[in-house]
């Protein structure tokens, strides 16, 4: 029986797994969750009762239901074969992990949709509010970024081989420019972005060309 992921065409953490599988090559089946029809599927019982969360994107594979990207990442290291998307090497691993912890705990959960519509519910935020909160943390996280690039990318954000920090760079960078954040005054992040969108794994994974795109 073939891997189940359970994603939404513009989450960015559901983007980050669809990466990361195709990189490693792994035919799976895709099952939509749609985060805003309806109050949101993520938040009905049926979805509930396997993530009780309520968040995508969550893998099933036999017994192993797993959420939260990283983990998805590491167990197919684990328990496919093809390249290692975690690097072996000490000091790469290091910095690998820490490239992924800025964006997976300092950037994205500051736009995430629940975030957001809390931030709205709670302090009345108009349309321009939001978008400017938004903005600030992914330019702010980006500065820490690019700077952590400058002395370890190459092609991608570890040297010259893709690894998981790419997986989340990308659906990063494609909420950035989503939201006009100007690419130019991040030269490496860009760089790198568009060395990952050039390979076809990564290219299949972009959102708009998932079935549930709109």
């Amino acid at each position: 029986m073939k891997p189940l992921l359970y994603s939404y065409w513009r989450s960015s953490c559901s983007y980050r797994a669809r990466i990361a599988l195709n990189l490693k090559g792994i035919d799976y089946d895709y099952r939509a969750v749609h985060l805003v029809k309806d109050g949101g599927e993520q938040l009905k019982d049926e979805y509930l009762s396997l993530n009780p969360k309520g968040e995508v994107p969550f893998f099933v594979h036999g017994e192993h239901k797993i959420s939260q990207t990283m983990v998805i990442m590491d167990y197919l290291d684990r328990h496919f074969d093809g390249a290692k998307l975690i690097p072996e090497n000490k000091n790469d691993r290091l910095t690998c992990l820490q490239i992924c912890e800025l964006i997976n705990s300092g950037i994205q959960p500051l736009q995430n949709l629940k975030v957001i519509k809390h931030v709205v519910k709670t302090f009345s935020a108009s349309d321009d509010q939001k978008t400017e909160w938004i903005v600030h943390w992914i330019n702010e996280g980006f500065v820490s970024l690019e700077k952590l690039l400058e002395g370890v990318s190459g092609k991608f954000a570890i040297g010259d081989t893709i690894s998981v920090a790419d997986c989340f760079i990308v659906p990063q960078v494609y909420n950035a420019v989503r939201y006009n954040i100007d690419m130019n005054k991040f030269p490496n992040i860009k760089r790198v972005n568009g060395n990952c969108l050039a390979l076809e794994a990564v290219d299949k994974a972009r959102p708009e060309v998932q079935p549930d795109a709109q």
